[in-house]
């Protein structure tokens, strides 16, 4: 017999609280098996219950749902999906803190606009999804105190050096899914604010959730974090340009390009979408990272990078919150190096020219 996927679902609204029991049962997969209506009440029955699942709201009394995740996540680490329809800065800026804290991902509440059976289906399947994420204790801090090299690098070839000494890098480019915005924050946090390269980045995200994404980073680390623009200038280093909801991000001839292109692996963005063009633009002088994430979204484009003479990396099985992503890279032969993720941004500033050297000729 099948076990079931035992949830507990938290928010201060009643009539929301309803709703999604009554979406998580009519799933003879899924059982309800308990519900809060504030932060502390859901710390105090995830130790008690043990659920395969938390759904969390952001806005509640006694414990907001950051400062709840932080506390389940010490003391009882579960899955837990944000269910928030909070989209001003200081809630969004709240969301991001919590998928930092241990938070597996994001959805936003149901607006009852939405086509029949869309929302509700989606909401169930990432349910199932992350109910088989295998958590650890996660202690709010770690990114700020980890030691810089917890485990030994491994290889994914003989020789993790650049292809030559005179090899000169032009662009950085990161795609990552389930666990990507605290796994950015940590390899962002880590490189400097004269950072030499432009980076690029993909991330798979809800829509109503993209632009709290880059203002969250640009707060939290050195560089400078913006949304791309369709046409905007790449530029020479030192900014982190992210993909927008809903649009493919493309480089094109030193330019970033925006399109509404067909979804692929179901991603808009997509990860191979952006690989593929920035081997074409740069070629043996692109660097890319492929972080945790479920699905195989990057793994095509990562290999064509690789093929293209770049410097190709992927996120190791033990750090990565998802390892679905990287093993699709790994397992074709497209990750150069495979990395724990504490060790992502000290190789990107190792494989970066010096600031005072950035400017191509």
């Amino acid at each position: 017999m099948t076990h079931r996927v035992r949830v507990l679902v938290a928010d201060d609204s009643t009539t929301v609280r309803m709703r999604l029991c009554e979406i998580l049962s009519s799933d003879r997969q899924i059982e309800v098996v308990g519900q809060a209506a504030d932060g502390r009440r859901a710390v105090e029955l995830c130790q008690h219950l043990r659920p395969s699942v938390v759904t969390l709201d952001m806005a509640m009394p006694k414990l907001s749902g950051a400062e709840a995740t932080e506390v389940i996540m010490a003391r009882c680490p579960t899955p837990i999906l944000i269910v928030s329809s909070s989209t001003n800065r200081g809630d969004l800026f709240r969301t991001y803190d919590a998928l930092a804290a241990g938070a597996l991902d994001v959805m936003d509440k149901p607006r009852g606009d939405e086509a029949d059976g869309v929302w509700e289906r989606l909401f169930l399947s990432t349910v199932k999804l992350v109910s088989r994420v295998r958590v650890v204790t996660h202690l709010r801090g770690r990114f700020a105190h980890r030691s810089l090299a917890p485990l030994a690098p491994m290889a994914a070839s003989p020789c993790p050096m650049p292809p030559s000494e005179h090899w000169q890098p032009g662009l950085v480019a990161i795609g990552a899914s389930t666990g990507g915005p605290a796994a950015l924050l940590e390899i962002l946090g880590q490189l400097p604010s004269d950072f030499s390269l432009p980076i690029v980045v993909v991330v798979h995200i809800a829509a109503i959730f993209g632009d709290g994404l880059a203002d969250w980073l640009d707060n939290a680390v050195p560089l400078e974090v913006r949304i791309a623009e369709d046409r905007a200038a790449l530029g020479q280093g030192g900014r982190v340009w992210l993909a927008p909801a809903d649009r493919h991000l493309r480089v094109v001839e030193g330019a970033l390009r925006l399109d509404s292109g067909p979804e692929r692996h179901s991603c808009r963005p997509s990860v191979d979408t952006l690989f593929e063009s920035v081997a074409t633009e740069f070629g043996p002088q692109a660097i890319g990272a492929l972080l945790t994430g479920m699905g195989r979204d990057g793994a095509q484009g990562l290999l064509v990078m690789r093929r293209a003479g770049g410097v190709t990396i992927a996120q190791d099985e033990p750090s990565s919150v998802v390892f679905g992503m990287p093993r699709e890279a790994i397992t074709i032969g497209a990750a150069r190096e495979v990395l724990p993720l504490s060790l992502v941004g000290p190789r990107l500033v190792e494989l970066a020219p010096a600031p005072w050297r950035r400017r191509r000729p």
